[in-house]
C-alpha cells in the first residue's frame, strides 16, 4: 500500500448536536464547543471520525460533503462489518448495538467513537480467516482504490495488500454479488385451500401455546382470538364473506390474537392468509411477534413471507449496470463505495428489501436517495425472463415463496392493487396476482384512506410524462431508461404483425408531455396568465394563443390557467401552510377552451389505447399460435410484457380517457343526489422540480372509496377481519343509540356496509389503567397563531418532562418554525432534538433514534402518530399543537356533504376525535408506562374530549400549571410512587 494505515485513535472525533459539539482532538483533549467553533477547529485537523457524516456537516453549517466522504463515518464501517443489521444512527445507538453498557456510554461524547471503531475493526479482523474474509478483503481493496476513508484501516485489519493473490477472490468479482447468489426453483402449484373452520377453543389454545406459561396475561386477548376466528368460517354464499370488525384497545395484544386463528386455518386448509398493514413499522412488528409461533428462523422463513411492491427490492440488473458505469469512471468514486457496501448487504439479506427491510434506512442518507432509487425497479422496466439474473431475482423469489407460505405480510396498497389487477385480468391473471380467500387488515382505520389512493385516477404532467418515458425511453437524456421498443425488440423483430402496432404505440406516445414540459408550462403561465382583477377573483383570463408541442401539454396549460384564476388569495384553505404549496379548484364550471382541449387529448389517447391493445392482443395470439414452439423463458417474457403493458399503460390511459370524455358530457348542476366521483384540478410542487415549476393535473376520486374496496377485494373473499384500536368514534359512551351510530359509522368507513350480510362486531377494552397511568391537558393560554408562543410552550413542556417527548404538528411549516426556536435550548439542557422534514432521515430511522435515546425529543407531522411504537420512558409525553381537523379541501367538502347523513359538523368532529385517539394511543404501550398528553389548542371543544379513553381525567389549565403537574406526575412515576388522579 502507498501509505501506512492510520490508527483510529489519531484522527479527531466529533459528535455534533444542535448548537454544541463534543470534539476529541488528535492529542486526546475532549472539548465542548459551539458548532461554529468546531467547524473552525476542524479546518486545521485531519478528517474527523463521526457518526452520520451528512447530518454532522449540516449541524456544523458546512456544505454537503463530497463522495466518497473524506470523514471517517462509523456508520460506513458498521455497514461493512455487520451487513444486514440495523442500528440507530447515533453514537449512543451504535454503542448499544455493539454491546456497550450505559456506564461506558455515558453522555455519548466524542471520546466514545474510537472505542466503537476498535470494536468494529476487531470484528472485521476476526472474519479474516473465514470465507467471508476473502470477500471482505476483495471489496476493501476496491473501496480503498475508490477513496474510501476507512480503506487503509480495514485492509490492515484483514492483513490484505494489493494486488491480492491470484488465487484469491478479486475486487471486480467481489462487487458482482449477483454471481454468488442462490437461484430459486419452481415448485408445483399449490392446490386450492379447503374450508375447515377454526373453533374458538382451538384459537385460544394456539394463542396460549404461542404465549407460553410465563407470558403476561392480557385481559381480552383470548376473547379477541375467539372473535377473530369467525373470519375463518366456511363461506356460505358467493359474494358474501364473513366480515369481522374487531376493535381492540391498545395493549390487548391483537397481533397474536389474530395470528392464532390465521395460522391454524392456514395449516389445516393448506392456504395462505394475507395480513395487511398501513405502516412499515407494523410489518416489522408482526414479523417480530411471529418468532413466538416459529422460533426457528429457517421454519419461519418457510411459513412467513413479507411481500412488497417491486419498487422496494434490489434489482440485480440495475445494480450490474450501476457497477459497470461506476467502474468505468476510475479515480475516487462514492458510487463504488456505496455499491460495494450494497454488495456486502446483498450477499446476506433475507429478501433484498431496500425499504424498511434489513438494509438500514439511513443508507440513503449517507450516499444519496438516488443511489437506492438507481438499483431498484422504480421505472417499471423489468424484462422478467429475459434478464440474466431472473432466477436470482429477489422479487421473483418473494413471489414464489408467498405462493407456498401460510402467512403473507403486506401493505394495504399492494393488497388492494393486486386484488384490482386480478379482477381486471380474470383468467389471464398471473401467479403474481393470485389472491387469497382470507384477509386480516390490521390498522383497519386506514382502509378508507388506502382505498382512496388505490382506486383514484390522476392525469397530471408528471404522470403523463412518466408514461411517455416508459414507452419511448430516455429520448437523448443522460439516463438508463429503457423504452418499450428496447424491452420488446427481440420479441417483435422481423414480425410485421407485431412491429406495426409497436411503431403505432411509439408514434402515439408523442401526444404525452415531452422532456422539459414543466419549464415550458411555467414559462407559458408567466407570459400568458395575468393576475385576476381585484374586484373579480373568480374571473379567468384567456390563455395565450401560443401553442405547446402536444395535446397533453396544451390541456395541462388550460388546467393551470383555470386553477390559478379561481384560487383565492388569503383563503386559509388555499394557503401554502394549509396546502403545503398546492392549490386546487373544482373542474366545473369549465374555463374557456378546456372542453375542446380535453376532446383533442381524448382522441390522442384513444389512438395510443388502440395501438397498445392491438400489440397486446397479437402477443397473446403468438402465445396461442406458437404454444408448442416457444421455450418457457420466451413464454414468460411475453406474458410479463402483456401484464406490464396492461398495468402501466392501458389501465392508466383508459382511466384518463374516461375522465376526459366526462368533461364533454352534458352536466346538470341542479340534479340532486351524490355523485359517484369527485373531479377537481390541483397544482402543486413535486420533488425534483426546479424553483418556479409546478405539476398540474386532473384528479378523480371515488366519493366513497370503500365501494371499490368492498366490490373488488372483500366480496370475492371468504373471510375478512378488520381490526384497530380506533375503529369507532366513541362519542356519548353509555348511550345505546350513540353506540349503534358509532358502529354504523365504522361499517361505512371500512366498506362493511356495502356487503350483503352485516359484519360481526367485537370490541375489547384496553387493559391499561388510564386513570393512574396517564394525564391529559388542554393548555388554555397559548396563542394558536403565534409561533414564538408555540415554540415556548413546547420548550416548557419538553423541559418539564426531561425529554421523552413527541411533538405532533398539522403543518410542516409550523414544525420547522418551532424546531428553529427549540433546538438550541433543548440541547443546552442535554435533550437531543430530532425532527421529521428537518434532519433528512426517514421516519423509521427517526423513531429508532427516539426509542434508543430515553431523553431525546422528536417532532413530526400528524402522520407520525401512526408510525411510533415506543414503550417505556423514551415516550412519556405527547404534545399536539392543535386539534387535527380534516383539511378543508374539495374532496373533503364533497364527502362531508354527501356522506355525513345531513350532519357535516359531526362528520368533521368524528375525524378529529379518531385522530386524537390515534395520537393518544402512542403514549401508553405497556402496563408499566406512564405518560401525559397535551393539546396546545385552547379552542378545542369539549365535544371532542370523548376521544380519550375511559378513566383519563382531562384538565384545562394554563401552560405553567400544566408544566408543574406534568413534572410532578412524571417524577412520581420515575420514583415508583403511586400517582393518584389529579384534583378536579
Amino acid at each position: 500500500m502507498a501509505t501506512p494505515p492510520p490508527s483510529p485513535d489519531l484522527p479527531p472525533a466529533l459528535v455534533a448536536r444542535h448548537g454544541t459539539c463534543s470534539l476529541l482532538t488528535p492529542d486526546g483533549e475532549l472539548l465542548t464547543v459551539p458548532g461554529e467553533e468546531a467547524a473552525r477547529l476542524l479546518r486545521d485537523m485531519p478528517p474527523p471520525m463521526v457518526v452520520h457524516a451528512p447530518l454532522t456537516a449540516r449541524r456544523l453549517g458546512l456544505p454537503p460533503l463530497p463522495q466518497p466522504t473524506p470523514w471517517l463515518d462509523l456508520l460506513e464501517l458498521f455497514l461493512f462489518a455487520m451487513p444486514g443489521r440495523t442500528v440507530p444512527p447515533t453514537a449512543r445507538g451504535l454503542a448499544l448495538a455493539l454491546g456497550l453498557d450505559d456506564a461506558r456510554i455515558g453522555g455519548a461524547e466524542a471520546d466514545l467513537l474510537p472505542d466503537l471503531a476498535d470494536i468494529l475493526l476487531d470484528h472485521i479482523a476476526a472474519r479474516q480467516p473465514t470465507p467471508a474474509g476473502e470477500e471482505m478483503a476483495a471489496l476493501a481493496v476496491r473501496m480503498d482504490h475508490a477513496g474510501w476513508a476507512w480503506g487503509p484501516s480495514v485492509l490492515a485489519a484483514l492483513h490484505a495488500t494489493h494486488p491480492l493473490p491470484a488465487e484469491a477472490l478479486q475486487p471486480g468479482d467481489a462487487i458482482r454479488v449477483w454471481r454468488r447468489l442462490p437461484k430459486w426453483e419452481e415448485t408445483a402449484p399449490r392446490p386450492a385451500p379447503s374450508s375447515l373452520p377454526v373453533p374458538i377453543t382451538d384459537a385460544r389454545r394456539r394463542l396460549a401455546e404461542m404465549l407460553g406459561a410465563q407470558a403476561e396475561t392480557r385481559a381480552g386477548q383470548a376473547d379477541f382470538a375467539g372473535a377473530a376466528s369467525a373470519a375463518f368460517a366456511p363461506r356460505l354464499t358467493r359474494g358474501d364473506p364473513h366480515m369481522v370488525l374487531a376493535e381492540a384497545g391498545t395493549g390487548t395484544g391483537k397481533t397474536l390474537g389474530y395470528v392464532a386463528p390465521a395460522s391454524l386455518w392456514a395449516e389445516r386448509n393448506g392456504g395462505s392468509v394475507w395480513i395487511s398493514t398501513y405502516t412499515r413499522h407494523l410489518q416489522r412488528q408482526i414479523e417480530g411477534e411471529l418468532t413466538r409461533l416459529y422460533p426457528d428462523p429457517a421454519i419461519r422463513r418457510q411459513h412467513v413471507v413479507l411481500r412488497k411492491g417491486r419498487e422496494n427490492y434490489l434489482c440485480l440488473l440495475n445494480m450490474e449496470e450501476a457497477v459497470n458505469i461506476a467502474g468505468n469512471r476510475g479515480g475516487p468514486s462514492g458510487g463504488i463505495v456505496a455499491l460495494s457496501l450494497l454488495a456486502r448487504w446483498a450477499g446476506i439479506t433475507a429478501d433484498g428489501d431496500l425499504m424498511g427491510g434489513d438494509l438500514p434506512g439511513w443508507f440513503g442518507d449517507l450516499f444519496g436517495r438516488g443511489t437506492i432509487a438507481g438499483v431498484a425497479d422504480r421505472r417499471g422496466e423489468c424484462i422478467h425472463g429475459a434478464c440474466p439474473h431472473y432466477q436470482r431475482c429477489f422479487v421473483e423469489h418473494s413471489i414464489r415463496r408467498a405462493r407456498q407460505a401460510d402467512l403473507v405480510i403486506a401493505n394495504h396498497a399492494l393488497v388492494m392493487t393486486q386484488a384490482a389487477w386480478h379482477a381486471m385480468g380474470g383468467d389471464t391473471a398471473s401467479d403474481e396476482d393470485n389472491i387469497p380467500t382470507r384477509y386480516v387488515f390490521d390498522e383497519g382505520h386506514h382502509v378508507m384512506d388506502a382505498a382512496d389512493s388505490a382506486f383514484s385516477v390522476e392525469l397530471s404532467g408528471l404522470e403523463a410524462a412518466e408514461l411517455r418515458r416508459w414507452l419511448l425511453g430516455a429520448e437523448g437524456a443522460r439516463s438508463r431508461a429503457r423504452g418499450l421498443k428496447r424491452r420488446l425488440d427481440d420479441l417483435v423483430v422481423g414480425d410485421a404483425r407485431l412491429e406495426s402496432p409497436l411503431d403505432a404505440v411509439l408514434q402515439a406516445a408523442h401526444a404525452l408531455p415531452a422532456p422539459g414540459w414543466s419549464g415550458r408550462l411555467a414559462n407559458m403561465l408567466r407570459a400568458s396568465t395575468p393576475a385576476p382583477p381585484a374586484d373579480d377573483p373568480a374571473s379567468i383570463a384567456a390563455p395565450s394563443p401560443e401553442t405547446l408541442p402536444n395535446p397533453c401539454e396544451q390541456f395541462l396549460h388550460l388546467l393551470a390557467c383555470q386553477v390559478l384564476a379561481r384560487s383565492r388569495a388569503g383563503d386559509p384553505a388555499q394557503s401554502p401552510a394549509m396546502q403545503q404549496g398546492s392549490i386546487e379548484c373544482d373542474l366545473h364550471p369549465l374555463a374557456e377552451n378546456v372542453s375542446p382541449a380535453a376532446a383533442t387529448l381524448a382522441r390522442a389517447l384513444d389512438r395510443l389505447s388502440v395501438a397498445l391493445r392491438t400489440l397486446v392482443d397479437r402477443l397473446l395470439e403468438r402465445l396461442d399460435d406458437e404454444s408448442g414452439e416457444l421455450d418457457p423463458a420466451t413464454r414468460e417474457r411475453i406474458e410479463a410484457a402483456v401484464r406490464t403493458m396492461r398495468r402501466r399503460a392501458l389501465s392508466r390511459v383508459d382511466g384518463w380517457s374516461a375522465m376526459l370524455r366526462a368533461i364533454g358530457e352534458t352536466r346538470d348542476d341542479t340534479q340532486l343526489g351524490a355523485p359517484q366521483y369527485v373531479d377537481f384540478i390541483r397544482m402543486d410542487r413535486r420533488e425534483g422540480q426546479r424553483p418556479g415549476e409546478q405539476d398540474v393535473g386532473l384528479h378523480r376520486h371515488w366519493l366513497d372509496p370503500t365501494i371499490p374496496f368492498a366490490t373488488v377485494l372483500a366480496a370475492p373473499a371468504h373471510g375478512v377481519l378488520l381490526t384497530s384500536a380506533t375503529l369507532r368514534d366513541e362519542n356519548g359512551r353509555g348511550d345505546p343509540e350513540e353506540a349503534e351510530r358509532a358502529w354504523e359509522a365504522a361499517e361505512a368507513r371500512t366498506g362493511a356496509s356495502h356487503l350483503p350480510s352485516p359484519a360481526l362486531r367485537a370490541s375489547l377494552a384496553s387493559p391499561f389503567d388510564y386513570r393512574h397511568q396517564s394525564r391529559a391537558f388542554i393548555v388554555t393560554d397559548v396563542a394558536h397563531d403565534d409561533i414564538g408562543a408555540l415554540a415556548a410552550a413546547y420548550r416548557t413542556l419538553f423541559l418539564a418532562a426531561g425529554g421523552g417527548g413527541l411533538g405532533l404538528f398539522t403543518a410542516i411549516s409550523r414544525l420547522r418554525a418551532v424546531h428553529r426556536r427549540l433546538s438550541q435550548p433543548l440541547e443546552e439542557a442535554g435533550i437531543p432534538l430530532y425532527a421529521q422534514h428537518v434532519d433528512g432521515m426517514d421516519n423509521a430511522t427517526l423513531v429508532d433514534i427516539f426509542r434508543s435515546e430515553e431523553n431525546s425529543c422528536l417532532l413530526g407531522t400528524d402522520a407520525m402518530r401512526d408510525g411510533v411504537d415506543v414503550p417505556g420512558r423514551s415516550l412519556r409525553l405527547v404534545v399536539f399543537e392543535r386539534v387535527p381537523w380534516p383539511r378543508p379541501d374539495i374532496l373533503h367538502r364533497e364527502r362531508r356533504t354527501h356522506l355525513s347523513h345531513g350532519a357535516p359538523g359531526e362528520y368533521d368532529d368524528r375525524i378529529a376525535r379518531l385522530r386524537l385517539r390515534q395520537a393518544f394511543g402512542r403514549l401508553i404501550r405497556s402496563t408499566g408506562d406512564r405518560g401525559a398528553f397535551v393539546l396546545l389548542d385552547r379552542r378545542a371543544p369539549s365535544r371532542l374530549m370523548s376521544a380519550f379513553p375511559d378513566g383519563v381525567v382531562i384538565r384545562r389549565a394554563g401552560l405553567a400549571e400544566t408544566a408543574r403537574e406534568l413534572e410532578a406526575f412524571l417524577r412520581a412515576s420515575a420514583d415508583g410512587e403511586h400517582a393518584g388522579p389529579p384534583a378536579p
